[in-house]
């Protein structure tokens, strides 16, 4: 199956992308040869700063194999950037809405057509303390049972350093480093043939987070924690201490009252 050309619009954005990124960014990159030469795969990375899908998108360009991004569907609406993302064929998600089965589609025609889908399975900025990757959701696992394309897991580093998660202004001196490592694909065969229940799907995608992390303890030098930061369970922990704590309180405040009414 044939590469996808990378066309002008990419050209485009790489004139004016690559300059910055290359005055503030020095590079580590390893792995490029666990980079399909051809046919549809998916890229699976990690997320830790705002700007990492701009280095990271350096880093897969000069692969020669760019990468079709999950985006907001708001930002293909108007204007410059609009115009930038429909040109290098990025792939708007509708949230809450009828139409959000369309980037699932999407990306399964993008892969069957021989091209690379970069996801961020955590679907956000990581919100471990540590930056490790969090739990994922099951989007790529499910394009990847369901078109039994490679799966590369990548991890990255330093873009985080330059802006960390949630900054304003970044960290521009010393200048830093941007690491990527590259692992081999993922195996998920002994999922294929099986029903994509949602159980099958979670099992899949914590496949391909555990790969993804093991590059990044490659890439930092440490261990990850032995379980993932789970923000659904985070927030039911949170609800669940509020509700405790307005309970205590509740109970506290009915006994102050019965003291003082026990006073007078």
């Amino acid at each position: 199956m044939p590469r996808r050309r990378i066309g002008f619009w990419y050209r485009f954005a790489a004139v004016l992308c690559k300059p910055p990124l290359v005055v503030l960014l020095k590079r580590d990159w390893r792995g490029m040869e666990n980079i399909p030469a051809d046919g549809g795969f998916i890229t699976a990375v990690n997320h830790n700063s705002h700007i990492d899908p701009f280095a990271y998108a350096h880093f897969q360009y000069n692969t020669g194999r760019v990468p079709r991004f999950l985006a907001k569907s708001g930002l293909f609406r108007k204007g410059f950037v609009g115009a930038a993302m429909r040109g290098t064929g990025q792939i708007p998600v509708y949230r809450e809405s009828t139409d959000a089965l369309s980037a699932f589609r999407a990306a399964i025609d993008a892969v069957e057509r021989g091209e690379c889908v970069a996801f961020y399975p955590e679907g956000t900025l990581t919100r471990d303390p540590g930056l490790w990757p969090m739990t994922g959701k099951t989007g790529a696992a499910r394009v990847a049972l369901q078109t039994r394309c490679p799966v590369i897991p990548v991890a990255q580093w330093g873009a985080n350093l330059l802006l960390p998660p949630y900054a304003k202004k970044p960290n521009i001196l010393p200048r830093k480093t941007h690491h990527v490592l590259v692992g081999p694909p993922v195996d998920l065969s002994r999922f294929y043939d099986k029903e994509m229940t949602p159980e099958l799907l979670k099992e899949a995608t914590e496949v391909i987070m555990a790969a993804i992390t093991a590059q990044l303890e490659t890439v930092r030098g440490e261990k990850a924690p032995e379980t993932p930061y789970d923000p659904k369970q985070v927030r039911i922990e949170q609800r669940r201490r509020a509700a405790h704590a307005e309970r205590t309180g509740r109970r506290d405040q009915g006994k102050l009252g019965q003291e003082e009414g026990q006073s007078t």
